[in-house]
């Protein structure tokens, strides 16, 4: 009886013991673990925070104006007519329908031949050939501006003679002109004069957006 006793003694402590090791370790297990991607989780939702301001702010920024488009998406087309005039006389016509970006030329014919000499015997014919090309920069409703380029052949308008008095055939020279950018009010005339006189021609230019059945 004498070492049963303390034996019981051991055994007790030793389950109690037992007991309280895996009270403790399941304790530990079910207790929450420290929020580790917390300190991420604030990183990340300030970093939202700022893109969502900076895309405010961009959105309150005007956006800048961009070249006239139609309703599908393409640049608009121009209709418009150039009329040569020679000392006030019209004569000669360039019309076209040219959408902005691009470029169209023409180039018309004139041939004229004259009588020379003291017994009016024809001369050699001359080829008056003139080319206008015509390139619409921008245009809207009220206005259109194009760049023109111009070559003509001219007669000088008094006619040579020799100094017997014999009639010589007049003169051609060429001459060209440019224009960077010309504005046109839409339905209105707009002159630019090429050569200021013997003769003086003058460019009217008339231009605006064509209708939408002409439209790309």
């Amino acid at each position: 009886m004498t070492l049963w006793n303390p034996l019981k003694l051991y055994l007790a402590a030793a389950l109690c013991a037992a007991a309280g090791l895996l009270g403790a370790n399941a304790q530990a297990q079910s207790a929450p673990a420290a929020p580790a991607s917390a300190p991420n989780g604030f990183a990340d939702a300030a970093a939202s925070a700022a893109l969502a301001k900076t895309a405010s702010q961009a959105a309150a920024q005007p956006v800048p104006a961009s070249a006239p488009v139609t309703p599908g998406g393409t640049p608009p087309t121009v209709k418009w007519t150039l009329q040569v005039m020679r000392d006030g006389q019209q004569i000669d016509t360039f019309e076209g329908t040219t959408t902005v970006g691009q470029a169209r030329t023409d180039t018309h014919h004139k041939v004229v031949s004259h009588n020379v000499g003291c017994k009016d015997q024809p001369a050699g014919s001359i080829d008056l050939q003139r080319t206008i090309t015509v390139s619409p920069l921008q245009a809207n409703a009220s206005a259109a501006l194009l760049q023109i380029e111009a070559q003509e052949t001219l007669e000088n308008p008094a006619a040579p003679k020799t100094t017997d008095g014999c009639k010589l055939p007049p003169q051609p020279r060429q001459i060209g002109a440019s224009h960077p950018g010309l504005s046109v009010p839409a339905g209105q005339w707009v002159n630019w004069t090429i050569v200021d006189k013997d003769p003086t021609i003058v460019y009217r230019v008339r231009a605006s957006l064509a209708p939408p059945s002409a439209q790309p």
